[in-house]
Parts: structure tokens; C-alpha cells; sequence
């Protein structure tokens, strides 16, 4: 099989007809071996009754349903656990995206040898306050944060080698992070291409404002988990010990002093009176606290279980 287009969606009913027919039109002019999986993330509308009519008239269209909304991350993880073909493309229900582009998309993954390639939407369409200027910050931190040079994390449009998907975890919110996941997973091929981005034709977006917080909060945890995610000792486990021996040694200095005192007869304040010991103190208990978050990291890694992070109704 040639292609594998993973769609997310809520609630775009007016949406899914178009595209679909949009879709049919690109994989026949090019005679693509093809198929296209709808995920559909809990719609309250007729989204799912859609894509049951159009799986009817259609063999290549799938389906997964789930029973609320989970998210997008969890339903491209569904898709990419679903899809089949040499090369997947992921793309946005709401047609701001076009299956036009999948053609080229295709061909840099086949004949350009790139192991993903991400769209650009270098001609934006949406509000300049409230999606725009956020989303130049949002991926200038993201660029100088994990290395890849993309100048659109948050395009919907990209385009996935078949071995690429099934060695990706995504997971919680990091869709946005997928080139970023690749690259700490070996991936290093990724490629960017300059897509059309289409004004919204039906309903109104999904994700506000808070996305940008959670985007950059979710930037903060892929970071971590690209350096320390299998390794938690060597980061806390070192922070603990060197606050532990800092405050061990200010506080051996403390009382050595105070005994020095002592000996030689000098006037010396209590070692409770000094503020400097109960400092010293403070550091050794959060480096010992440290070191045990550490450890306690590295026996979760070790015994955690891959748990179902979604639950699907049905699927076509």
C-alpha cells in the first residue's frame, strides 16, 4: 500500500464530505494504493455517522472511534497503530490543509529518501494577535530548544516513513513534538516543505490561546525526557549529591568552628543560633530528597506497565 492519510477530527460534520471526495480525486489522478483513517476524537455532532456513510460507499475509508475526547496526540498514536501504507500522512479535518500537497509530500519521503517531512504554512490565514505572532514565538523556542531546524511544528500536514510511526511514542500533548520525537528516536532525515494554507471554510477552531501555554510546557518536558527520560538518576541523583556534600560540608564547617571556639576560649554563638546551620541543613535534606526522586524515577522506569491511555467505541 502506497499511502496511509491519518485524519483527526471533532466535530467537523460539514467538513468530511468535501475533503473525503477531495482526497479520492488527488489518490486517483495518481494512481496511489491508498487508505484513509478517520479518528474520530469524541464528536458530540453527526461526524461519526459521516464517516460510517462514507466507509459504506468507500473500502478505503477506516474508522476509529473513540468514547470521549482524548486528544490529539492519542488519535494520532490510534491512526499510526492502524495504518499500513509505505508512507503516512497526517493532515487536519477542517480543510485548511490540502490533500494536494500529498503528492509532493510522497515523493520527497520515497525518492528524496527523507524520513519525515514537515509543512510549512509560510502564508497564514488565521488572526495575526491570536494565532500568528504566538505561533513565531512558539516555534522560534521550539527551534533553538530541540535543534530541528522547522519553521512550523504546529502544521497538521506531514509526512511519515511507515517505520517512522511505529517507532514514535506520542503521547499527552506532544503531537506538536513529533519531528523532535523522531530525531531523539534516530530519525535524522527530516525535511520541510512550503504548504497553502486555506482559510477555515466551516465551524470554528478547536484550540485556543492555551495551547501555546501547554505547547511550551510540553517543550520543557520533551527536553527532559530527550536527555534524562531513561536516565532520571543522572540528573537528580547528581543534584542531590552535590547539595547533600555542600550542606554536609558547610555544616562540618560550622562545627568545626564552633569547637575551635571553644578550645581556644573565644566568644561563640550557639550552633542553633546561627542561621548558617539551619541553611546548611535545608541543602542536605533536599539533596537527600533529590537523590531518593532519582531513585524512585529509575524503579518507575523499570516497573511501569504500558497502560491504555484512550478507549475506542467501535471501528470501521
Amino acid at each position: 500500500m502506497n499511502l496511509s492519510i491519518v485524519i483527526p477530527l471533532l466535530n467537523e460534520e460539514e467538513s468530511l464530505k468535501e475533503l473525503h471526495q477531495w482526497i479520492v480525486n488527488v489518490m486517483t489522478a495518481n494512481n496511489y494504493i491508498y487508505e484513509v483513517i478517520f479518528i474520530d476524537d469524541g464528536s458530540t455532532d453527526n461526524s461519526w455517522g459521516i464517516i460510517e456513510q462514507l466507509a459504506a460507499q468507500n473500502p478505503c475509508i477506516k474508522g476509529i472511534r473513540f468514547l470521549r475526547n482524548y486528544g490529539k496526540s492519542q488519535a494520532l498514536h490510534a491512526g499510526f497503530a492502524k495504518a499500513q501504507g509505505d508512507v503516512i500522512i497526517t493532515m487536519d479535518a477542517d480543510l485548511q490543509d490540502s490533500p494536494d500537497e500529498i503528492p509532493e509530500l510522497y515523493n520527497m519521503v520515497t525518492q528524496q529518501g527523507f524520513d519525515l517531512v514537515s509543512g510549512w504554512k509560510k502564508k497564514r490565514y488565521d488572526s495575526v494577535i491570536s494565532k500568528n505572532l504566538p505561533s513565531k514565538l512558539f516555534n522560534w523556542a521550539a527551534r533553538k530548544t530541540s535543534g530541528v531546524k522547522l519553521n512550523d511544528f504546529n502544521c497538521g500536514l506531514k509526512a511519515y516513513k511507515n517505520v517512522v510511526v511505529k517507532n514514535v511514542e506520542v503521547s499527552g500533548e506532544m503531537h506538536r513534538y513529533i519531528p523532535v520525537l523522531a530525531k531523539n528516536a534516530g530519525f535524522g532525515r527530516i525535511g520541510e516543505k512550503v504548504v497553502i494554507h486555506q482559510a477555515r471554510k466551516y465551524g470554528t477552531s478547536k484550540f485556543g490561546m492555551s495551547r501555546f501555554i501547554n505547547g511550551f510546557l510540553d517543550l520543557i518536558t520533551i527536553w527532559f525526557l530527550s536527555r534524562f527520560g531513561k536516565r532520571p538518576m543522572h540528573l537528580f541523583g547528581a543534584m542531590g549529591v552535590v547539595m547533600f556534600i555542600i550542606g554536609f560540608l558547610s555544616a562540618l564547617y560550622i562545627g568545626i568552628t564552633k569547637l575551635y571556639k571553644l578550645y581556644h576560649n573565644e566568644p561563640a554563638i550557639l550552633v542553633t543560633n546561627n542561621p548558617w546551620f539551619y541553611i546548611a541543613l535545608a541543602t542536605m535534606i533536599i539533596g537527600t530528597q533529590l537523590f531518593l526522586a532519582g531513585f524512585l524515577g529509575e524503579i518507575i522506569l523499570r516497573t511501569k506497565s504500558n497502560e491504555e491511555r484512550y478507549k475506542i467505541s467501535e471501528t470501521l
